[in-house]
């Protein structure tokens, strides 16, 4: 039996794009960008003014948020599109309808074991947070991302670019030291730190929610227990201080739910561009390390998830309940 020779054929793409990067790296020569932790405004002036907040800018993360919601919106349309699609035909899922449905039934088994008859409850919580914090992480990994943008003066004490004309009103950064700096159109949600404290301030709050709603108002003697105070003091007072330290660490959850998802992909942004401006021509190790960002975007999305998860499925279970379980 004669074998089949295969032909090496995606080393030779691969060495294709090498080459491409390497002549477009040197005819647009890859700028360090300036990398802030706040979001950069788009327009200079204000677009309104509250009265105890303050001034109201269009910042660069904005669009991004709107481009968010509208692709989660078309994403829910197309996986609903196509379930109809297969329960009116023969009831087997094919194709995005059928990728979603294994993901969440790997997500609902996983909420199942750790909460049980609370499922339905914590279940939304958890799927709605990971799939919305994937979408934010994912996103800024796309081409044009922090890169295409107004061009603003530079402040005084900092350094800027130089600018050469491309076509029309586009123009390009050179290596060069000038005036400008770039405010990109889009920037990565999940880089913006009032995007994550507010995502981590409903996640804290909807635990506590749920814990409500399991235990009742019984839920406080968490962190106000004063069941033997009067009975035993010594351990009474112990109990009491033990809850004071989890009222406290209730409230650090909040910022490291926050700290944790921003720290980690605003890291990712700084290495993408340190080693795209060190490398310059050689475009093929940034590409790595936007494969490495991938997986940490992966990653991140399901561990704010899964955090938030197991924090409820704790809040549904009282001090009696842990106890008889251990």
């Amino acid at each position: 039996m004669e074998q089949v020779k295969h032909r090496p054929w995606r080393r030779w793409v691969l060495l294709g794009l090498l080459i491409v990067g390497y002549i477009l790296g040197g005819r647009f020569v890859p700028v360090q960008p300036e990398i802030t932790v706040a979001p950069e405004k788009l327009i200079e002036e204000p677009l309104f003014t509250l009265p105890v907040i303050g001034d109201f800018y269009l910042v660069n993360t904005m669009p991004t948020l709107i481009l968010t919601v509208i692709l989660l919106m078309i994403f829910a349309y197309a996986v609903n599109r196509s379930l109809k699609k297969s329960a009116q035909t023969d009831l087997v899922p094919r194709g995005i309808g059928n990728a979603t449905e294994a993901i969440l039934e790997v997500i609902y088994n996983m909420t199942e074991g750790a909460a049980g008859k609370w499922v339905r409850t914590v279940f939304p919580w958890f799927a709605t947070i990971m799939i919305y914090v994937l979408f934010a992480n994912l996103l800024k990994l796309l081409p044009g991302f922090e890169s295409i943008g107004v061009l603003h003066h530079v402040a005084p004490g900092h350094e800027g670019h130089a600018k050469e004309l491309l076509a029309g009103n586009w123009y390009l950064f050179t290596a060069e030291e000038g005036e400008y700096i770039l405010a990109p159109f889009f920037r990565g949600i999940s880089v913006d730190l009032n995007f994550t404290f507010a995502l981590a301030l409903i996640a804290v709050v909807a635990v506590q929610v749920v814990g409500f709603r399991a235990q009742g108002i019984g839920y406080l003697s968490k962190f106000f227990n004063t069941r033997r105070m009067f009975n035993v003091p010594f351990f009474g007072a112990m109990d009491f201080l033990v809850g004071l330290l989890e009222l406290i660490s209730e409230i650090s959850k909040i910022l490291s739910f926050a700290f944790r998802l921003f720290g980690n992909m605003f890291a990712g942004i700084v290495l993408v561009a340190i080693v795209a401006g060190l490398l310059g021509k050689f475009s093929i190790l940034p590409a790595m390390v936007m494969m490495f960002e991938l997986f940490v975007g992966i990653i991140q999305a399901f561990v704010f998830g899964m955090l938030t998860m197991v924090f409820m499925a704790q809040a549904t279970q009282g001090h009696g309940e842990e106890h008889a379980e251990h």
